[in-house]
């Protein structure tokens, strides 16, 4: 058994090897991913968190996966992992960074992808990720902070479309509610939801105003 298997590692890697380098190319691209955000006393007028106050309005470090169809970063309807919830409340990746490298070590997902934190709300901020042909989707989510349990969040933007890799995307991004915590304020105190809610997106009036649910970032990615 032992070699029939390594005679069939052998054949795919020598089919791999043997298919032109245009043709690997051709299933992988990259793109430049651009945060822009849009939550400001301006558009968010409602308890708009005050600067100095728990550090001031801003958002935790982006954090993503590059994933296929069979991979959810957060799903709405279903209470949050361990990892989102942390998240949402504290602005820590962790362990939400490795509930992704389980998905990768799985093949579920592709590769995981980290920002800094977020101080200055008036300037996009800028990274690369690299999609292929098993996980062309990207997710990515970011505290909005000080918030209860409350996130910026993007799932499942596909890059790939019937006639190939996209140029360019760009999409609105919105805010969420973990389901982790009862507060309902910015600077509320931690009051832990038990047993967790469901995440589903924010439906308090910081983030809908006259019936519209207003974005708190645009997010565009544009390939490489």
């Amino acid at each position: 058994m032992y070699r029939i298997n390594r005679k069939i590692r052998f054949a795919a890697l020598a089919a791999i090897a043997a298919l032109p380098v245009s043709a690997l190319a051709a299933d992988q691209a990259t793109y430049e991913v651009s945060f822009t955000p849009g939550w400001s006393a301006q558009s968010h007028p409602l308890d708009y968190p005050k600067a100095g106050v728990l550090s001031g309005p801003h958002f935790s470090g982006i954090i993503g996966a590059t994933h296929g169809a069979g991979y959810q970063l957060f799903t709405t309807g279903k209470a949050p992992t361990t990892g989102i919830e942390r998240l949402s409340e504290m602005g820590k990746h962790d362990p939400l960074d490795a509930e992704i490298k389980a998905a990768i070590a799985k093949g579920t997902a592709g590769a995981l992808f980290e920002t800094d934190g977020i101080k200055d709300l008036t300037k996009p901020v800028k990274f690369t990720v690299t999609v292929d042909g098993k996980h062309p989707m990207v997710s990515a989510v970011a505290m909005i902070a000080p918030s209860p349990d409350w996130f910026a969040g993007v799932g499942n933007v596909n890059l790939r479309e019937a006639d190939g890799w996209v140029v360019s995307k760009t999409l609105d991004v919105y805010a969420y509610d973990s389901g982790g915590d009862d507060g309902t304020t910015y600077e509320a105190s931690d009051k832990d939801t038990n047993p967790k809610k469901a995440t589903a997106l924010a439906g308090s009036a910081h983030f809908v105003q006259g019936g519209r649910r207003v974005p708190v970032a645009r997010i565009t990615f544009t390939r490489k």
